[in-house]
This record gives C-alpha cells, structure tokens and sequence, in this order.
C-alpha cells in the first residue's frame, strides 16, 4: 500500500510545473507585451500624422474656395472659414490637431499666399514653418497655397 501510494505521489509531481518553467513563461510573456507595446505608441503617432496630413488638406481645400469666390484668403481662421462680403462659410467647425486640441497654425502673408502649418510627431519633412510654434513643439509639416 505504501509503495502504490508514493507511485501516486510521483506521478503527481511529473504533471505540474516547476518554479522556474513558470517565471520563464512570465518573462516570455512579458518581453512580448513590452514589445507590442512600444509597437502599438508607434501605431497611434502615425494615425495622428495622417489626421493632421487630412486636416490641412481640408481646410487647404476651403481656403481655395473661399479665393476663387471672393478674390482672396482670408486673414485668419479661427472656427470657421469664411470670407467674402457678405461672409460666406466655406468650411465650420476648424479642425484641430488631434494630440493638442489647439488651432493648426496659418498666416496669410499676401492676399494670394498663405501657410498652414503643423507639427508631425514622427517627423514632417515637407518643408519648415520655422520658428513657428505649434502647440507646444516647433511645426515640421508646411502647407501652403499651390
């Protein structure tokens, strides 16, 4: 009886894991979350490259239809774009940059040209806005009239 008794026993320990199996599998297991992770931050920048990318074009594309209707760009843009007398809206509700929520940056330097500028998180290298500051970090991502 003895005997059948410890044979039990053995068979019992063979089936389960040892302490170091399982801190291997954790450490496995997180190496690969660590790696998904950053992988995933990366993931997100991009998409906030590209809604920025879509929002310029929009707002570009309003700026343009506000000079073939009313001769010129407007001098600012805030809510909207608008021009013209009377004010005609060409585009409501401005987007903004999806990390700051503020404002992308435009100057109107002559009645026929302007820039719109904004800051790409994994690095715009279409042109300079210089010294201009958008949000909190210099603007690397220039738009300007065609």
């Amino acid at each position: 009886m003895k005997k059948n008794k410890q044979a039990c026993f053995s068979q019992a320990q063979k089936l389960g894991f040892t302490l170091i199996e399982l801190l291997v599998a954790m450490t496995i297991v997180a190496v690969l979350l660590g790696i998904s992770l950053v992988s995933y931050q990366g993931a997100r920048k991009s998409a906030r490259d590209g809604k920025r990318k879509a929002d310029l074009e929009q707002i570009r594309s309003a700026l343009e239809m506000c000079r073939t209707d009313a001769g010129s760009y407007p001098a600012a843009i805030y809510n909207d774009v608008s021009c013209g007398v009377p004010a005609k809206t060409y585009l409501s509700g401005t987007p903004k940059d999806p990390a700051t929520v503020s404002n992308y940056y435009y100057n109107q330097a002559t009645a026929n040209t302007y820039t719109l500028c904004a800051y790409l998180e994994v690095g715009g290298t279409d042109g300079s806005c210089g010294a201009v500051v958008c949000g909190t970090k210099t603007c690397n991502y220039k738009v300007v009239n065609p």
